[in-house]
């Protein structure tokens, strides 16, 4: 296979706080460098794109050093944490920003879907956008109509193609934008996490067709997405970016392992502040994992697999009548499940506690958790929010997500599920 996306030593800075490139003082001292035959002087300044640290220059690099190619026909995943670099990346890609430094060499037209409206005018019909988008690309008219019954039955909005797309909805505009990037005859794909936007059911269909345009048709994709079941089940290869440079580059289930255990991505294990004054507590959480069935800390969690969370907590003093208990919700704060321990009385020390799932199956997402401990009908600590845990459709055997193995025997039992024993 041929290389139809070569990229060589690409940098984007951009200065904080103003629109362009900087100030007038700033432009023509660059002029000035260059008259003279110099390097750019703002180019030995700059720090990496680190959106937890405050920094002391007025300049970051979005991108620093990037080195890839991709051969035809490859499915390529962009994976990183938010502010990483990824869809600055697909931006010099598709050509819609330029690089600081650097060379992007590319075999082929390039269609892209990289925000919600990307290549749309509102104020034209859903009809109107497929044949200006087929054009831009260098389509003929012949072409775009032998295309667009396809495109229009893909995208499901028949109904509403002679209506202005300003008047659609973000998933009816996301669809039709989906539908001509994937149709039109581009040699390369690039999608961002647009699809997200989607329902289940589309974004079902749209790795489905990415996958179909790369197998059957030879094309090029690259796909951005935090999804890493999507990632996994769609990419051949991938990359991760961190703070704007290349941290690892080779077979998707590589990088995915790398992402999955830098802890860039979901966490497993969440790290609790005590209270700030805990003179008249009784007791007070301080850690939470979350779990295999075989107490392997995880990053994700597999639908259909059995999993647990391991609360460590304090008992101040003696406690009767003790209560645990876990609160789980999805993504609008919907309660799906609260768990609790059975009464007990304990002695003041450190415990820990299991609650273990196997019964319950929940659907892909992001869902939240509570807990609380409680003596009688008093509240000794509770936490909103105090972790996230994410359910992946990944069934890949051979995808090992464990980053460390904990171990631990449960003294009580109770039919709700939850262990309680003696912390190690």
């Amino acid at each position: 296979m041929s290389s139809v996306i070569k990229v060589e030593n690409l940098s984007k800075q951009y200065r904080l706080g103003q629109v362009g490139t900087g100030t007038i003082s700033h432009d023509v001292n660059r002029w000035w460098h260059k008259f003279r035959g110099k390097e750019d002087p703002y180019l030995k300044i700059g720090e990496s794109n680190d959106r937890t640290t405050k920094g002391d220059s007025d300049y970051v690099w979005a991108l620093k050093d990037i080195n890839f190619e991709v051969q035809q026909g490859e499915v390529l995943g962009i994976i990183g944490r938010n502010g990483a670099g990824k869809s600055t990346l697909l931006k010099i890609l598709s050509r819609t920003t330029a690089p600081t430094t650097g060379s992007v060499k590319i075999k082929g037209r390039v269609a892209s879907l990289l925000e919600v409206g990307t290549g749309f005018h509102p104020e034209l019909s859903g009809r109107e956008n497929v044949f200006l988008n087929g054009a831009i690309l260098g389509m003929s008219t012949r072409e775009i109509k032998r295309k667009f019954d396809e495109i229009v039955d893909f995208s499901g909005v028949e109904r509403y193609i002679d209506t202005p797309v300003k008047r659609y909805s973000t998933g009816m505009y996301v669809r039709l934008a989906f539908g001509v990037a994937a149709h039109l005859e581009s040699e390369i794909l690039i999608v961002d996490e647009v699809l997200a936007v989607g329902d289940a059911e589309f974004q079902k269909k749209c790795l489905g067709k990415m996958k179909d345009v790369s197998s059957r048709e030879g094309r090029t994709v690259l796909f951005v997405s935090h999804n890493m079941s999507a990632v996994q089940k769609l990419c051949d290869t991938g990359i991760i970016l961190k703070f704007g440079e290349v941290n690892l580059s080779g077979t998707i289930d590589k990088v995915i392992n790398k992402y999955l255990a830098s802890g860039d991505a979901s966490q497993a294990v969440y790290e609790i502040a005590p209270p700030t004054s805990i003179a008249d507590m009784a007791g007070f959480t301080y850690r939470l994992q979350v779990e295999d069935s075989n107490g392997n800390l995880v990053n994700e969690i597999q639908v259909g697999k059995p999993w647990q969370i391991r609360v460590y907590f304090k008992l101040t003093q003696k406690v009767n009548h003790f209560i645990i208990a876990l609160g789980i919700s999805n993504s609008i704060d919907i309660n799906l499940r609260t768990t609790w321990s059975k009464e007990m009385d304990l002695p003041e020390g450190e415990y820990e506690a299991v609650f273990k799932e196997d019964l319950l199956l929940f659907a892909t997402g992001t869902y939240h958790l509570a807990l609380g401990l409680s003596s009688y009908e008093r509240s000794l600590h509770y936490i909103e929010n105090v972790a996230s845990i994410y359910i992946s459709d990944i069934a890949d055997a051979n995808l090992d997500k464990t980053i460390v193995r904990t171990s631990g025997t449960g003294l009580f039992l109770n039919p709700m599920g939850v262990e309680i024993s003696t912390a190690n």
